[in-house]
């Protein structure tokens, strides 16, 4: 699949339809893999960190999720480029789930969050097969608790498993456990907690704008002004700016 280099990070030219087609291929095929859907804040985690860029260009899909990452790609190459974010892939595989009887698995997010997201899942797709749900601690793991989750999730036959443990920490358990894992792994971020109404999600034309993330910040600022103050400055500098220079001087 051809790809749009962005920092280093390579972040796939696909859609949502197209995402989930590829999902249904490898499921089909038994094919264990993982996505991880690209924002600004993991742009510049990867651009930091050579290993995270590594297990990003790893994946066997990396969406664009966030505006500014769609905006470079339509201006480099893909000109009709849409988001393709966690929380708007998650809804549209598990309705593939429920359709196509694909056994599901849930691994993340807070205890509360994930009996709340089980309950939202039991009313909205009555007929999923939910077969693995865990919110593991939020300290490292040992050797033998990764194993047994692992053995958790192979024995309850977890085809599609869904991973809300934060970036980078869930793009490298996924990439960790690829060659353990006989499913396909989906890094969704905060859709646990927007589907489970624990956090409220930023408006849809908020979401276009580009300013979701100050959405978030409001809504959780002492969890994330953190991450903006590091991430959003860093990455106009390097990404922005000179391409207004480059538009000015053109």
């Amino acid at each position: 699949m051809e790809r749009c280099n962005l920092l280093g990070a390579r972040i796939s030219r696909t859609s949502l339809s197209h995402a989930c087609e590829t999902v249904e291929s490898w499921i089909s095929n038994k094919q264990s893999d993982y996505v991880c859907a690209c924002n600004v804040h993991m742009i510049m985690e990867s651009y930091d960190n050579p290993a995270l860029r590594a297990v990003i260009n790893s994946a066997g899909l990396v969406t664009p999720d966030g505006m500014p990452v769609v905006w470079y790609m339509r201006r480099n190459g893909s000109p009709d480029q849409k988001r393709v974010c966690g929380p708007d892939l998650m809804p549209e595989l598990l309705r593939k789930a429920e359709r196509l009887g694909w056994r599901v698995g849930l691994h993340g997010g807070h205890p509360e969050t994930l009996e709340k997201l089980q309950e939202r899942l039991r009313s909205d797709y009555p007929a999923l097969n939910v077969v693995y749900a865990n919110s593991p601690p939020f300290r490292a793991l040992t050797e033998t608790e990764e194993i047994e989750i692992r053995n958790r999730i192979n024995a309850a036959g977890v085809e599609l498993l869904f991973v809300s443990l934060g970036c980078p920490k869930q793009e490298m358990w996924m990439s960790a456990n690829k060659a353990h894992l006989s499913c396909v792994s989906i890094g969704v971020g905060a859709a646990f907690s927007f589907l489970a109404g624990t956090v409220k999600q930023a408006p849809v034309a908020m979401q276009r704008t580009g300013f979701e993330w100050l959405f978030r910040l409001v809504s959780e600022p002492k969890r994330l002004w953190h991450r903006y103050a590091k991430t959003n400055p860093r990455f106009m500098a390097l990404v922005f700016f000179p391409f207004l220079r480059r538009q000015i001087t053109d």
